[in-house]
Formats: structure tokens, sequence, C-alpha cells
């Protein structure tokens, strides 16, 4: 058989003949192909979005021209001059007068801001929805949402967005079930234009191609045939090995590097290794919104070369990425790469490692392989289109919590920090914006170790020189000498927790000038909006006080200085891992966690045996402590871009005056 090149377009339909014609586990291919392998990824589960006729003319209509992000300031304002310059009798509600939809929820999920915003478009009676500006990949599916919602209504809408965020726009549109979202490309990167090239291309480029958006008929032509879907479980492709691998790259279903080709037969031997039917729905994963099933996540862990009986693991990783504090940031041009770490005694069975070196181990590495197809296949995030890192990816990892360990020195292992018990086994998920920048201690005092750390975690922030949000999640991981001398002092984590809270200030000074200097979002025009200003907005917003200087500015000679907190409750996770040889911290930015319990099926012990394995009762701990009761939940906002005149907490507009 001759390799394979198609476009993934062509490959569906050609699978969907091929598949059509597999019975019984027979496949029209000569024996000779070598493989007959399964499908990876899901088919959407949005339900169609039936979009409204496009405006004759924009003549007395009513527009909704939403969105703050990167430099709508200037952009917005001058649309505004511009439609009713050319159109008098148009009436303009701007985002401080009507709100905004923000991400617009997958299916199942109620969001108040949409609703909301819905609410608001029908009782202004709103005729056309603009919108903007994407330019990073949290904010382009942020505004995006407002058009989504305006269409749903049958309000017809225009995104705006950079070059390289127009297909992520679309791409969000379409898990949302909207299958033509027409973008106003701006001719460049917003926050790097001056205020006169902002005016020149928002007159001479968006307004023309907004005003050609909002009044052409929509076309079949504009709808992208979805490139990725195949159909769950039935036998896709015939090949060789190298056929396989060719065809799986050309279709965007890789990440680049070879993968073990799942045929049926692989893809059963993880299928019995749980006690769900392999048709089993998870739910909508998105961003993309697939309808990912059992059989789906049993394919990407054969693709990834995970031995069966990782199976329980490979589910909990599919059903955390489901979890919003989880994902919420992994769409950003600021490369958040997923992780995860492992807690209980299944990990100890299957042999993954906590000691020296553990993320670059045979069992850890295979783990963090399927995260990345699992980020590609099951949640569709695919870079250039929706996994916006400007300068990439690193290829995630696993870290196993050394739960003996933390015994041993009086604390919790971190299940048990959340409700679970000592016998339960967890993954949690999380995303690092960081990585392998230790702490070193250089003394075996506790509280001088917390300094350190304190001045580590403000040292290392969401986003560079602490320039974004003020306080991010952080995990830190420590060995068991420094976890030693820390517990020493602080007999729990969550009392290491509240005295790194108190020691990790900033300065106010220091963080006003990052955040105006270095704002995520937009930039800032010192002739309207100065640095003293945006210090003064900042002391208010984030709380500043007078308190002691922190420990690592104490040359400074004073005794008080006015600072802004770095850390937060419930933001921070502790775990003995690593090396136990060496007295090495390090603290891992990034955003939230989601922790999922590992499910085994009820034949575990009998596969188990079958596969060699010895007893998952030998790997139990005994402890007389008692799980922490599990956190409360609450609602949580969508992340902005930090502090600035862009966007507050409650999402309006913050604009300069």
């Amino acid at each position: 058989m001759n390799v394979l090149r198609v476009t993934a377009a062509a490959f569906i339909t050609a699978i969907q003949g091929i598949a059509a014609e597999c019975t019984d586990g027979m496949c029209p291919f000569p024996s000779s192909a070598g493989y007959a392998v399964l499908s990876p990824v899901p088919g959407t589960a949005a339900t169609p979005i039936k979009q409204g006729s496009r405006l004759k003319s924009l003549d007395g209509k009513t527009i909704a021209l939403v969105g703050g992000s990167f430099m709508a300031n200037v952009t917005h304002p001058e649309l505004k001059r511009l439609i009713l310059a050319e159109y008098p009798s148009v009436k303009v509600y701007l985002l401080s007068e009507i709100g905004a939809a923000g991400p617009y929820p997958r299916q199942g999920v109620v969001r108040r801001e949409k609703d909301a915003f819905q609410a608001r478009l029908k009782e202004c009676n709103i005729d056309a929805v603009i919108s903007g500006n994407g330019g990073c990949g949290l904010c382009t599916p942020k505004e995006t949402g407002s058009c989504i919602a305006a269409e749903v209504l049958g309000i017809p809408s225009v995104m705006i967005a950079a070059p390289g965020f127009v297909k992520q726009a679309k791409n969000t549109a379409k898990a949302a079930g909207l299958e033509i979202l027409r973008v106003a490309e701006y001719p460049g990167a917003f926050a790097s234009h001056t205020r006169e090239e902002l005016l020149s291309n928002t007159r001479n480029i968006l307004w023309p191609k907004i005003k050609e958006h909002l009044t052409n008929p929509l076309v079949e032509a504009e709808k992208d045939a979805d490139s990725a879907f195949g159909k769950d479980g039935t036998p896709v492709v015939s090949g060789t090995y190298d056929e396989i691998q060719d065809i799986f790259r050309d279709s965007g279903w890789t990440d680049g590097l070879p993968v073990a080709p799942p045929t049926e037969e692989v893809v059963a031997t993880f299928l019995k290794f749980s006690d769900l039917p392999p048709g089993t729905l998870l739910g909508a994963i998105p961003p993309a919104g697939r309808a990912a099933t059992v059989r789906h996540v049993a394919v990407n862990g054969a693709m990834a070369g995970c031995p069966p009986e990782f199976m329980p693991i490979l589910l909990a990783f599919a059903e955390a990425m489901k979890d919003g504090d989880f994902r919420r940031p992994l769409a950003s041009t600021h490369a958040w790469t997923p992780y995860c770490w492992l807690n209980g005694p299944v990990a100890r069975q299957l042999g993954f490692d906590c000691g020296q070196g553990e993320i670059s181990e045979a069992k850890n590495v295979q783990l963090g392989r399927f995260i990345n197809l699992a980020m590609l296949n099951l949640g569709g995030y695919r870079v250039k289109e929706n996994r916006m890192g400007t300068f990439g990816y690193l290829m995630p990892w696993c870290l196993v919590e050394d739960e003996a360990t933390t015994l041993k020195v009086g604390w919790k292992p971190y299940q048990m920090q959340r409700g679970y018990g000592i016998d339960d086994s967890t993954l949690t998920a999380a995303s690092a914006i960081s990585w392998g920048n230790n702490l070193v201690p250089a003394t075996s005092d506790g509280e001088r170790i917390k300094d350190i750390m304190a001045y580590d975690a403000v040292e290392k922030s969401q986003m560079a020189v602490a320039s974004g949000m003020p306080c991010v999640y952080r995990a830190f991981f420590m060995t068991e000498g420094v976890a030693r001398d820390l517990s020493r002092v602080y007999p729990s984590k969550s009392a290491l927790e509240a005295a790194l809270i108190e020691t990790a200030r900033l300065p106010l000074g220091m963080r006003a000038f990052a955040n105006y200097w270095g704002n995520p979002g937009s930039a800032f025009d010192p002739s309207q909006y100065s640095l003293a200003r945006h210090e003064r907005r900042i002391a208010s917003v984030e709380g500043a006080s007078e308190t002691s200087v922190p420990p690592w500015l104490s040359w400074t000679g004073k005794a008080a200085v006015e600072t802004v907190p770095a850390m937060a409750e419930g933001k921070s996770a502790f775990l003995v891992t690593g090396d136990r040889s060496r007295n090495k911290e390090l603290c891992v930015p990034g955003g939230g966690f989601a922790t999922v319990k590992i499910v085994l099926p009820k034949a575990w012990d009998s596969l188990m045996k079958e596969r060699g394995y010895a007893p998952l009762a030998t790997f139990r701990l005994k402890t007389d402590m008692t799980p922490d009761t599990p956190p409360v939940a609450r609602r949580r906002r969508p992340p902005q871009g930090g502090t600035g005149p862009f966007g507050d907490r409650r999402g309006k507009s913050r604009l300069p005056r």
C-alpha cells in the first residue's frame, strides 16, 4: 500500500466510508497492510446555532460596541465616532452601558454574565454586536463570547482580532455551535502600535471590514469543514507503521512525535481496566466541546505508549480537563504547560517515581505524553489555533507526592487536604508557567526558609516582574530535608501557607511600576493616565497597607513600607517530593488545581495480578490523621489581564478619564 497523504477533511470522508464496511472486527484491507487503527478524536457535542440574516443597512440601527481588551480604549471610541459620522441615525451602546457576555459557557453550564448580557441585548433592541479586541489566548475567547451570545439570539455580530488570533476566535465560536464567525482582522499587535497607528488602522481597515461583515449575506463557503472529528470506535484506516504515522501527523492528531498504532486489540486491553462501557460519554471537553468517550481516552492512552493499567488515571485526567480552575489559562499566549501529580497507593503500585529526576522517569513520562495527546485530541487544543503560547510549550509532566515522607514530617499528603482518605488515590491537574528554577536554602532554620520561599514566590508571579494578576496559584515542591526543617516551625502545610501569605508582599511602588509598564493587556498613555495615578488605583483595588519591610529588603533601613499581597489563602499546594539527598524547593506559578479521585474497576486486583503487580494493599500507608474538610466551592470569575484601566473584577470597562 502506498503511503497515504491526505488532508484531514478528505481523510474523515474516507474514514466514514471505511467504517461503514467494517463489521465484526473485519476490515476490507489486505493483511499485508499492517494496522487498522481507531480514531483518537471525538465529534462535537455542540448543538448548531441557527444564525440570523445580516443587516441590509446600518441606517437607524442600534449597535452594541463591547469588549475591553487590547487597546479598546482607543479603537472603540473611534469606531463609535466613525459609525455616527456615517450613520447619524444609529444608536451605539458601549461596554459600560450594556456589559459583555464573557467566555461562552459550555453546554449544561449556567453563566449569569452571559444571561444578563443577552437580556440587555433584548431590552435595548440591539440590531448588531461588535466585540473586541482579541489579542491574547484568554481575551479572545472572552470577547468572542459576546458574539456567540448575540448570534444565539439571531443578532449579527463581528469580532475584532489581531492576525494570530483570528483562527482562535473562529474555533471558539465553532466549539459553541456557531459555524460562521465573521472577524475584522486588525493588522498587527494592538499594544505595540502608537495611538496614531491604532486610530489610522481603525478608520482604514477595521471600519470598512465591520460594515461589510454586518451587511453582506452569509454564504455556505464561509463554513470551515471540521478537520479533526472522527468516528467513535471503528477502524478508520489501515496501513503500515510508517503510513499510520504520516496520516496521523498530517491529520493533526499527534504532537509531532511517533505514536503507537491504536489498534482495536490494543485499545481493548485498556478498556478492561474500566467498568464503564466503551461508549460512555464523559461530557463535553473544552475548549472544542468534544463528546469524548471512554474509548477515546483508551485510544489516546494507547497512542502515548501508556500501559493499559494506566486507564483509571487517564480517565481521571480526562475528567479534570473539564474543570475551569485547571483549564482556564491553557490557551494563553503566556504558555501555561499542563502537568499533574499523583497521590495514593495506585501510583506506588504502578511504579510512578517520586524521587530524583522523577518527571524524566519512564512511567511519569508516559503519563505526560498522554496529557499532550489528550490536550490535542480530547480537548481540541491546537497550536496556532487556540493554544496560543508565544514561544510554545514544554512537554507535560507528572510528579508524585512522597507521602511516606510527608507523614514522617507530620504533614498531611495533598489528597487528605482535599478531603480524601490516605488510601484514596487521586490525580491533581495543574499548569505551570515556569519550571526548574530551584531554590537551595542555605540554612536549617525553618523561619528563614519560609522567608526565602516568600521572596521566591514574589519573584515568580504569573507573569514576569509581577506585572499580571497580583495573587496567583503556585505549587511548592520541596525535598525531605527542607520539609523537615519547615515542619519544626510550621506543624501543618496550612500553617506554612499562612506564614507565607503574611510575608510574601510586594512594595506598592514595585507592583505599580510592573503593572503600568508591563501590563499584559494594553499599554497606558502617560499623557492621559500617569504612573502616580495608577499607583493610587493599585493601592485601592489590591488592598495596599503599611506593613513591616519584607525580610529581603531589610537592607533599605526602613521599618515599614506600603505593600500589596502576592499570595492568597487556598491558592497554594505544597508537596514533599524529589531527591531526598538534596535541599531543594521549587515554586511553580501557574493556573488553578483540579483534584479527581482515581476510580478503580472491581476486578482491579485480579487484573493487576495478571500483569505481575503486587496487591494494592501492600502499598497502603497508615496514619492517625483525618482528612480535612473539602474546600467550599465558590463561584469563579474569569481571569482578567491584570490590574489596569481596561478591565476590573466586574468585567466592566475602566477607561482613564
